[in-house]
């Protein structure tokens, strides 16, 4: 059916998938009779002078959703993590300037519990068997469970080059902004801030998984994390790593080469194979390592190597076929060489690569670009991921949101400049602003009955 001729599309996608009015053309040598004139099309493409603004598509969209935002609720969130912010930014200094590493942060684990206890939160510490592991837990009335994470170990030699002393304030002020709209009477159901140690070592939380204390205890669970950009759904890399050893027989190098079998010869083909490897990998395949033992002394064969390698695939369940490729280029070295080799892969198992919750991402997305953040697509998203964190795991048992948030900064994570970028006033600006948008997420979970019904049937497309 032609469209009428008032017909004008009112939607924000109308005019992509509507009727458009034809427009009749003329000839300037002479003007088309009307019995020729052709019947209008069904279709017309979409053209840019009729799509509405990008605010209003957002805004209908999330109409669509069924996202109740509340003015209330929001208030309630910024002014309780607005009057501890001052606070939060005292314990975010004192983190980054006393940093410390991985299952060995009993400093932050003070700090934080202390803290923690003072605003209400009823506390574990040294939790499910880890020294540095906590929970501040607050309920009041029946509902949903959210679970939040911080993070505040840093890199040896670095520091707070991943800004976890801006993670670990990030899950307080979310913590307690939840608290408030609980304490408010808008929202019922429970809280869990887990004290996640050793993520850079990728440990924590991958423990707490195997004790099962997060998927019988939390419905759904959200977390920050810093970077040089804002991404909604933050892509995260499944990663494993293996310790690699040769063993062959020591001889004078120059004396009597002959009678050594060098077991760093078997560690440099071992070097070789991997790079030519890479031609076979796909291109989100990472595999890198370093030499921890390359011999003692250079006039005697070396009788030990050993090395440490992570390979990393964009899912958890691609993992084995880079390590069926590896343990091959191990065996390989061995028999080319004379030496006998060993491997171990890590014990605890992979870390997995993060899976975000759609309808959770959509919420935090709506909240922040209403203070005035811009989203890379998703695709440009997806082409980011790289790094990898012990958050996969949670991801994979309960519905997860790991969004990223910018902190002013060109510098990448891993870096000193971005040591120096983790403490500064704007950087705790932006984690002010990422807490609230995460804090009205949460609540929203807590509040929509028909927007947790979707995060559910999201999550049950992974499981499945």
């Amino acid at each position: 059916m032609a469209p009428t001729d008032d017909y004008a599309p009112s939607s924000c996608f109308g005019n992509l998938f509507s009727f458009k009015k034809k427009q009749q053309s003329t000839r300037s040598s002479r003007s088309v009779p009307a019995a020729r004139t052709q019947p209008a099309p069904s279709y017309y493409p979409a053209t840019s002078e009729k799509l509405p603004a990008y605010d209003e598509c957002v805004s209908k969209a999330f109409e669509q959703l069924d996202v109740k935002g509340d003015s209330e609720v929001e208030r309630i969130v910024a002014n309780a993590i607005d009057n501890v912010s001052d606070e939060l930014r005292t314990i975010s200094l004192d983190l980054h300037e006393n940093m410390e590493t991985g299952m060995k942060e009993f400093h932050a684990h003070k700090v934080l519990t202390d803290y923690l206890e003072s605003k209400g939160f009823i506390v574990t510490r040294h939790a499910y068997g880890m020294e540095t592991a906590f929970t501040a837990e607050y309920s009041n009335g029946p509902g949903k469970r959210i679970g939040l994470c911080s993070e505040y170990d840093g890199l040896p030699g670095l520091g707070q080059a991943c800004g976890h002393n801006l993670i670990a304030i990030s899950g307080v002020a979310t913590a307690i902004g939840v608290k408030a709209v609980l304490e408010s009477g808008k929202a019922s159901g429970k809280v869990i801030l887990y004290g996640t140690p050793a993520e850079e070592l990728s440990i924590g939380k991958i423990i707490l998984v195997q004790k099962r204390a997060i998927q019988d205890n939390v419905d759904v669970a959200l977390m920050l994390h810093p970077a040089a950009y804002h991404a909604e759904r933050g892509a995260m890399i499944a990663i494993h790593d293996v310790r690699l050893e040769f063993f062959g027989k020591a001889s004078h190098a120059s004396a009597a080469p002959w009678e050594g079998i060098n077991a760093l010869d078997a560690m440099v083909q071992v070097w070789n194979s991997i790079s030519m490897m890479r031609q076979q990998l796909l291109p989100t395949d990472r595999v890198h390592g370093i030499v921890t033992d390359g011999g003692k002394a250079p006039n005697v064969i070396p009788d030990y190597t050993s090395a440490f390698f992570f390979v990393r695939t964009t899912k958890f369940n691609q993992i084995g076929r880079l390590m069926h490729k590896m343990e091959e280029c191990f065996k390989a070295a061995a028999l080319a060489t004379g030496c006998e080799v060993k491997w171990t892969w890590r014990e605890i198992g992979v870390t997995k690569d993060v899976v975000a919750n759609d309808p959770m991402a959509d919420v935090y997305q709506q909240y922040m670009e209403k203070h005035g953040i811009q989203f890379p697509t998703r695709a440009e998203q997806a082409a980011t991921g790289g790094g990898s964190t012990d958050f996969g795991n949670i991801s994979y048992e309960v519905p997860s949101l790991h969004p990223m948030f910018g902190i002013h900064t060109t510098a990448a994570n891993h870096t000193i400049q971005f040591v120096e970028a983790a403490k500064t006033e704007v950087a705790h600006k932006d984690t002010i602003l990422a807490s609230k948008g995460l804090t009205v997420t949460a609540v929203e979970v807590l509040n929509n009955d028909a927007l947790y019904e979707r995060i559910q049937a999201d999550f049950k497309k992974i499981k499945n």
